[in-house]
């Protein structure tokens, strides 16, 4: 069990903001100055901002309850906005004192997004930068926050969720002083030497084509229709069309739908009533058929890699461990003897199928 009222001081390091509310729950912003690269003296590092946002239930703010950080999946996505009391975060609010960390590059946390990155001058510039934005400077970031945070610098319970797992086992590797228990849902990185993502997409290509499976079991109209957007797609000039904010949509774009549409609890019904309206009216006889705005239009929505690139950027770099991927998903994708070949399924009359996270980024032209 902790005080509270050390956290009430803020520092030159750590900027303390005031509680507000919403329903059901009091929130507290915190703002860290942590250094870009840990390896070197603190002083001479350039400087980033890790946001960290501190949630307990009503009339909780000054009660003894032990704390519980929320490491979120990706990697490159900010931790959830509480809008209420519900899902997890209520459950775990009647226990803990929970701190919801933006990782550095994401949501508050000095974001890296297409126009912060343009101030960089080269490609060989945003590899260098991005090098600091792994697992094992996100577990320095929270450690920095601990000792500041927790009463004491005592340990703290840390929940880490898909890729919040792997930075959870990271923290164990690197710093378990800082740990009291650590809860993992779903998220294990690879821990042998010289592994790859080789292994892991090998694993997912056929649960991917599973879940096609079952998607179309559940609504075989879409069979059809989806093969005739595809062959649309393929005919028009350029092997696409344009898409409303300038993009281009392939048929390979057209797949990755199944990143969320394959994988989340409504995901089925989503893409199937996106589908339910593909085309435009024909209002006047003899025009000709097209892609309707709102289908492109959802298709955009759906789609995080321009707000978050560094999904994009280093989600096949997680699965490795000392060696690098050499693009994976596509070389373990070209061993399905066409399977995932889009155009080729509707030459063949089969079913066009989606990927999931092994049909990342690269599909998409923009």
């Amino acid at each position: 069990m902790y005080e509270t009222s050390s956290l009430a001081d803020s520092t030159p390091d750590h900027v303390a903001g005031t509680w507000y509310s919403v329903p059901d729950l009091r929130l507290r912003d915190h703002r860290f100055t942590v250094p870009l690269d840990y390896s070197i003296d603190r002083n001479a590092s350039p400087k980033i901002s890790v946001f960290a946002r501190e949630v307990v239930s009503v009339g909780k703010e000054e009660q003894l309850l032990p704390y519980l950080l929320y490491l979120q999946g990706g990697p490159g996505f900010e931790c959830p906005r509480p809008t209420e009391a519900s899902g997890w975060i209520h459950k775990t609010c009647e226990e803990f004192r929970v701190i919801l960390m933006d990782q550095r590059g994401t949501g508050l946390s000095t974001p890296l997004t297409p126009s912060s990155m343009s101030q960089l001058g080269s490609a060989e510039e945003i590899a260098e930068y991005l090098k600091y934005f792994r697992a094992d400077n996100i577990v320095n970031d929270a450690e920095f926050i601990r000792v500041r945070l927790v009463p004491e610098a005592g340990p703290w319970t840390v929940l880490g969720q898909s890729y919040g797992g792997f930075c959870s086992v990271t923290y164990l590797s690197f710093a378990p002083q800082g740990l009291k228990q650590v809860l993992l849902t779903g998220g294990i990185p690879p821990v042998g030497n010289g592994s790859t993502a080789d292994a892991v997409y090998r694993a997912c290509y056929p649960q991917v084509i599973h879940q096609n499976e079952k998607y179309y079991k559940r609504f075989p109209q879409d069979v059809e229709i989806v093969r005739e957007v595809v062959k649309h797609l393929a005919e028009s000039e350029g092997g696409g069309v344009p898409l409303p904010s300038g993009g281009f949509l392939t048929p390979r774009g057209l797949q990755i739908l199944g990143l969320s549409g394959l994988g989340s609890s409504s995901g089925f019904e989503r893409l199937h009533y996106m589908f339910e309206r593909a085309w435009d009216p024909v209002i006047v006889p003899g025009s000709r058929k097209q892609i309707s705005y709102y289908f492109l239009k959802a298709f955009e929505n759906w789609l995080d890699f321009d707000t978050n690139p560094l999904y994009a950027l280093l989600h096949e770099s997680i699965y490795c461990q000392g060696d690098s991927s050499l693009w994976s998903a596509h070389r373990i994708r070209i061993e399905d003897d066409g399977i995932f070949d889009a155009i080729r399924a509707v030459k063949e009359g089969r079913p066009v199928f989606f990927t999931g996270e092994v049909g990342r980024s690269y599909d998409i032209e923009l």
